[in-house]
């Protein structure tokens, strides 16, 4: 095995990220570093840019900045109130019921818009109040909201899930959508029944029990909203359309809704495509330098050095997929799911199907593992947004973090193991 690569890119990559040096930047320039230690610097350098332009060069991605404006048009488009009315009647009067009612239209909001940030945003603007007058603590609130927003990220669609598809080879896009509906769901089912538990034990109030008409009235008024879900996910199942082309009927869906609800207007268009351009540009310099990365440790060879360190420590399924989740999860710590995903599914992905593990299993995993590094420090994006939106603190987050935490890591260990859990929707629609 050759060393001086591997030391190369680990030690520039985490030597950047101390110096605060952006984490696309720090891609690059450690690819590039790396890359110097076999050619020289022009062929290098010139290598390098090549294979991020190239990254880039996929009809796949485009599905990207038309998910990412569709979320923006949603966030901005009253959609979350509604979802929030209608997990209110559905929950409302159990133990924690403000809780669960997060929970659910994270779920909700996170698989309508794709974006843990907007759902992170949205329902804690609007919940974490309500929360705080009903005697719930801050802390507690944000917890809830930074983990369950996450969710939307498993339940399609979803960009991560795409760029996973990128990342394998091909791997369809369908099969890893259907994939994640029973893990998504699951983690928040895990994630309602710790937040029951803790707002029970802290004497939390309860909300008044609704009625089915009220359950009727506040379905009809989110009926609109869900239907994107029926409309984008359906159309790319029945093979109607791709899923490029469900990124610009979102598109489309969600400017009209919005208008239709009356909260957009001609007048909020420039600033929220503006918005939608900067969140674009991050996830496509993301994937350029990670696109980038990826080919200079297959040019080392480091994806085959480290399959061969790993399949040597053990030839039991069990140990090697477990010592696969623990390093996801410290990478998951330190770098964000985009560049994570690009870089470590060309390293484990030919080491589980030597196992015989389905690459539509290992994505939903692999997605699944990373969710749990969004919520935590350094480059927890989700847990920053959280906390900020709660005007709160990352010290005081923690306590009512750590079982919330332990239920994510209960799902990841039930959906690693037990693959049913994600191949099952799949095998009913013949992926």
């Amino acid at each position: 095995m050759e060393y001086l690569p591997i030391l190369v890119l680990v030690f520039s990559f985490i030597g950047l990220l101390l110096l605060s040096v952006p984490v696309g930047w720090s891609i690059a320039i450690s690819s590039l570093l790396t890359m110097m230690t076999s050619i020289a610097m022009l062929p290098a350098l010139t290598t390098v840019s090549q294979r991020m332009a190239t990254g880039l060069d996929s009809f796949a991605l485009l599905a990207i900045p038309f998910f990412v404006l569709s979320g923006q048009l949603m966030n901005k488009g009253g959609i979350a109130h509604r979802l929030i009315d209608f997990a209110k009647t559905l929950v409302g009067a159990l133990p924690g019921g403000l809780a669960l009612i997060n929970v659910i239209a994270a779920m909700l909001m996170g698989a309508i818009a794709g974006s843990a940030m907007a759902s992170a945003s949205a329902m804690g603007s609007i919940l974490g109040p309500e929360m705080e007058k009903e005697g719930y603590s801050k802390e507690f609130g944000a917890a809830v909201n930074i983990t369950s927003s996450t969710t939307g990220l498993i339940i399609p669609p979803s960009n991560v899930l795409i760029v996973y598809s990128l990342a394998s080879g091909g791997v369809s896009i369908a099969a890893l959508f259907l994939a994640g509906y029973i893990p998504g769901i699951l983690t928040g089912l895990f994630l309602m029944i710790v937040a029951s538990f803790w707002a029970k034990k802290k004497g939390y109030n309860v909300g008044k029990k609704s009625s089915l008409k009220d359950v009727g009235r506040t379905f009809f008024r989110a009926f609109p909203s869900l239907m994107l879900l029926v409309v984008v996910i359906g159309g790319i199942v029945a093979g109607i359309f791709t899923a490029t082309e469900a990124s610009a009927i979102a598109v489309l869906y969600t400017l009209i809704l919005g208008f239709w609800y009356k909260e957009i207007t001609l007048n909020d268009l420039p600033e929220i495509s503006l918005e939608a351009c900067g969140t674009t540009a991050i996830v496509m310099l993301l994937i350029g330098a990670s696109t980038s990365m990826s080919w200079v440790m297959s040019y080392e060879n480091i994806p085959n050095d480290i399959s061969t360190a790993l399949l040597g420590a053990s030839n039991n399924p069990i140990v090697i997929l477990l010592i696969i989740n623990l390093i996801l999860l410290v990478v998951g710590i330190f770098m964000d799911m985009t560049p994570a995903v690009l870089i470590f599914t060309p390293i484990f992905l030919p080491i589980v199907e030597k196992l015989g593990m389905d690459p539509v299993h290992f994505g939903i995993v692999m997605i699944l593992n990373l969710c749990i590094g969004l919520c935590t420090p350094p480059v927890g994006s989700v847990l920053f947004v959280g906390v900020g939106v709660a005007n709160t603190t990352i010290e005081k987050v923690v306590k009512p973090l750590l079982p919330l935490f332990a239920a994510m890591i209960i799902s990841l260990l039930l959906v690693t193991y037990f693959s049913g859990l994600s191949l099952w929707l799949p095998s009913i629609f013949g992926y």
